[in-house]
């Protein structure tokens, strides 16, 4: 019994060794979480769509990647598969959309150019304490801009406050490595914390007015796991506390909807 155990820890952990290397390490994971995050919100919305799924994907992952790999020898290669997915997006609009949602997509990508181009004397990546919010304005653009008919406000400040928590403890993890002025450099680790909590309840307590009941129990204990997770947020955590774990709670919304659903709690 004891050669069987020890030979399922050695499973598991070439398992996890393998999920970091090709899903995490890869930006797989992150585009699948904010793609979740979004079908979250459409399906609240009844604007589901395949087209736009694979949509949103490649434009998280083509976005990761591209932020990712600057600066390496990688880079050239990142700028052809980026070009060849800004191709496959356009043609996906084009086909199932319409040229408003294509210059949609065109001004969100142009503000992910802004947040880490290496070639801008100056890009929002640098600017201190302006990282949280504009991933934040980004991720709400796409949930509340891009993927319905028209802007939907209270989607885009649940979206904007929850996903800036949730940069939050990336903050803390990197405080020690950064090179510009970020929460929890200026304000400390505690301080940084008690500005995620106050982010997360002020989106609970928006979609408990602006989502449909079940949205919004999903949404609140989505919020609950968040908040654990950020309390146990400590820079001395291994990376994979924040890209994995912690990185899961955009997609957690969507998860507890399904999950629900399966249960017939409502």
């Amino acid at each position: 019994m004891d050669i069987v155990f020890i030979g399922l820890i050695f499973v598991l952990m070439n398992a996890l060794k393998l999920l970091k290397k090709y899903i995490i390490d890869s930006q797989i994971f992150v585009s699948m979480m904010g793609t979740f995050f979004a079908i979250f919100f459409m399906l609240e919305q009844n604007t589901f769509r395949w087209p736009t799924v694979a949509l949103l994907f490649i434009t998280y992952f083509s976005g990761y990647l591209y932020t990712k790999y600057q600066n390496t020898k990688h880079f050239p290669t990142i700028l052809v598969l980026n070009c060849f997915a800004g191709i496959i997006s356009a043609i996906l609009i084009i086909l199932n959309h319409n040229e408003i949602r294509l210059l949609k997509w065109f001004f969100i990508i142009l503000l992910g150019l802004l947040y880490n181009s290496s070639f801008l004397e100056t890009y929002i990546r640098k600017i201190p304490l302006l990282k949280v919010f504009y991933v934040g304005l980004i991720w709400g653009l796409m949930n509340c801009w891009l993927t319905l008919p028209e802007f939907s406000f209270p989607i885009f400040l649940i979206s904007f406050l929850f996903i800036t928590a949730l940069v939050l403890p990336f903050d803390i993890r990197d405080m020690k490595s950064d090179t510009v002025m970020t929460f929890p450099k200026i304000i400390g680790v505690q301080n940084t914390k008690y500005l995620a909590y106050f982010l997360i309840f002020a989106a609970t307590i928006l979609s408990v007015f602006y989502l449909e009941f079940s949205f919004s129990l999903s949404f609140f204990v989505s919020s609950i796991f968040t908040f654990i997770l950020i309390y146990f947020s400590e820079n001395s955590n291994k990376d994979s506390y924040f890209s994995l774990w912690v990185e899961l709670c955009s997609a957690l919304p969507f998860l507890f909807l399904i999950l629900f659903e399966k249960l017939y709690l409502y």
